[in-house]
């Protein structure tokens, strides 16, 4: 369906240009057609009159269906791109929702104790992004950290 109002959107944008742009022209047409060229000839003077059919309804026209539809493309493409952003906006949510609820299980299940790949492993993020996720929640609940032999860090909460 997204991809369907996409292509609408872009049709009408450019089909609603276009118009604009026949109008645009039959404007400026009319404004060179005004000028009429004299050429002499003989005794006396012919008048060429290189105006062309009428152009007002070119112009009329081409507003009266120009402005409607980029007006409507225009306004579906905002839609879609305000749709796209309140939708990534409520998946970083759930995410961020999801991942809170996996840290405070683990926290409950081991008495305040973290670890790095026990968070990982359960959260499925790379080690980077869980250890950030868990810089963030030490600093904000004032974790103690400890380090055993191998250099593995464990994030300690008070419950």
């Amino acid at each position: 369906m997204k991809t369907a109002e996409k292509l609408a959107s872009g049709w009408l944008l450019v089909l609603g240009f276009m118009f604009l742009t026949i109008s645009a022209a039959s404007i400026i047409e009319r404004k060179n057609a005004d000028k009429t060229v004299y050429s002499p000839i003989g005794e006396g003077e012919v008048i060429f009159d290189n105006s062309v059919p009428p152009v007002d309804s070119t112009a009329i026209g081409g507003l009266v269906f120009g402005l409607p539809t980029a007006t409507l493309g225009g306004w579906l493409a905002l839609s879609l791109y305000r749709q796209g952003k309140n939708e990534k906006k409520a998946l970083q949510q759930q995410s961020e929702e999801r991942l809170q609820s996996i840290f405070y299980q683990t926290i409950e299940k081991n008495n305040g104790r973290v670890t790095l790949l026990g968070f990982a492993m359960q959260s499925q993020l790379p080690a980077a992004e869980a250890r950030d996720y868990l810089d963030r929640k030490a600093k904000e609940f004032n974790a103690n950290f400890r380090i055993n032999e191998e250099g593995a860090i464990s994030y300690h909460f008070d419950i």
